[in-house]
């Protein structure tokens, strides 16, 4: 909501279609998410 709020999408399919983030930024954002959690 928030990238959508600062990209002025209103749809999420059309802020997907530009939103693209790395390896890293999904593994930052997923251990904040799950802290403590190593994963695999």
């Amino acid at each position: 909501m928030m990238l959508m709020a600062k990209s002025r999408h209103k749809k999420p399919e059309n802020l997907r279609r530009y939103f693209r983030p790395s390896p890293e930024a999904i593994a930052e954002f997923t251990s904040l998410l799950a802290p403590g959690d190593s994963g695999c």
